[in-house]
């Protein structure tokens, strides 16, 4: 019994992340949770576009001129 103590007290975090990702894909919010990061990484790179417009414009014109 003290060797599943053990085991549970070192293994707890990763047991439950791994519940609860099963549960994920069981009730298919995996495509909803992905849905909603692009929504965010969508919003982050448009804000950080319009604040740095000129600095954006430089560095894909220098990628552009690698290519």
């Amino acid at each position: 019994m003290n060797n599943f103590k053990d085991f549970w007290n070192q293994y707890k975090g990763a047991i439950i992340g791994v519940v609860i990702a099963i549960l994920i894909l069981i009730t298919g919010l995996d495509k909803l949770i992905l849905a909603i990061v692009v929504l965010f990484l969508g919003a982050f790179i448009g804000n950080y576009v319009q604040r740095n417009k000129e600095d954006v414009k430089s560095k894909l014109k220098k990628f552009i001129d690698k290519m």
